[in-house]
């Protein structure tokens, strides 16, 4: 069996609404259902949500019991008191505690090799292929892992400031470093600038590959992010109110201090997504020539 865990349970504050069940198809169809139809195509036979208790009956209504007879879905629910190690979180925080913490919630219904998508973005073809042949040859490894990248000039909205996950890959296609990187946006002329640590920003490479969160683990994944969650919740933090333990950085410090080995798989596929709401005009465009094409039937 091979899961694809799709995390959904974020705020979309930027969006300014709930994007994960909006409609920008053609026909109204949401952006992970076309994550959905490619995961099935590809050979994926599991479903995983992880959303808010809350939003159950919704998610269910709008898409679970839909896919119900072509796969297996299972929930998993993303709230304060799933937090491991009795962790309470401070007075005042309405922010959850990030992709780490997300996909930690799905460790009772996952005892499989499993991928991790975004719920609001489009990955292509391309990498649902991939990502399934990389899970296969995961089987019966303990911790081992892989990500789909992206170009970092295919990945920057007009409309704002996105974060991606920068990365460097040596020779052998493994990923050596990645790095959570939270302000960068086209700079205007021509080319893409980290605007974290100041106005002027810092100039990054168009071509460098990053990290769209397409990644793909072993259920030994589970305790050690659970580890490394605790310790990140112990720590004192600048901002306890909104501060995040997300993938990239889980990554980059189980590489470096547990050994672990991360594919960086070899894809065609191209991606789009929704941060703002600004952006959807431009998906739901791309999404129709997808259509138009024939890469999807007239309703998915």
């Amino acid at each position: 069996m091979t899961t694809l865990l799709i995390m959904a349970a974020g705020l979309g504050s930027r969006y300014g609404g709930n994007k994960q069940i909006d409609g920008i198809g053609p026909n109204g169809e949401i952006l992970m259902e076309y994550s959905i139809h490619d995961a099935l195509e590809a050979g994926f036979d599991k479903v995983v949500f992880v959303i808010k208790k809350s939003m159950e009956t919704l998610f269910r209504e709008k898409i679970g019991d839909k896919i119900a007879a072509k796969a297996n879905v299972a929930y998993a629910f993303q709230e304060y008191d799933s937090l491991p190690d009795g962790f309470v979180p401070p007075e005042g925080r309405t922010k959850p505690y990030g992709t780490v913490h997300a996909v930690l919630c799905a460790r009772d219904v996952i005892h499989e090799p499993f991928a991790v998508i975004n719920a609001d973005d489009y990955y292509g073809k391309d990498a649902f292929t991939a990502m399934a042949a990389s899970l296969h040859g995961m089987a019966g490894q303990e911790l081992a892992a892989s990500m789909v990248a992206y170009d970092l000039k295919n990945t920057v909205s007009e409309n704002g400031t996105v974060t991606r996950g920068v990365c460097e890959v040596d020779e052998n296609r493994h990923l050596v470093k990645v790095t959570e990187t939270y302000k960068i946006k086209p700079d205007g002329q021509g080319g893409i600038r980290d605007y974290a640590g100041s106005d002027e920003g810092v100039a990054l490479d168009p071509d460098a590959p990053v990290s769209m969160n397409f990644w793909g683990f072993t259920p030994g994944f589970f305790p050690a992010a659970e580890k490394y969650l605790t310790r990140f919740l112990r720590e004192e933090h600048d901002n306890p109110l909104k501060c995040e333990y997300v993938l990239p950085t889980l990554v980059d410090q189980l590489m470096h201090e547990e050994h672990l080995t991360v594919d960086v798989l070899n894809t065609h596929a191209v991606w789009f997504g929704v941060t703002y709401r600004e952006d959807k005009a431009t998906v739901a465009a791309e999404l129709k020539k997808l259509h138009d094409a024939g890469a999807y039937p007239e309703r998915l």
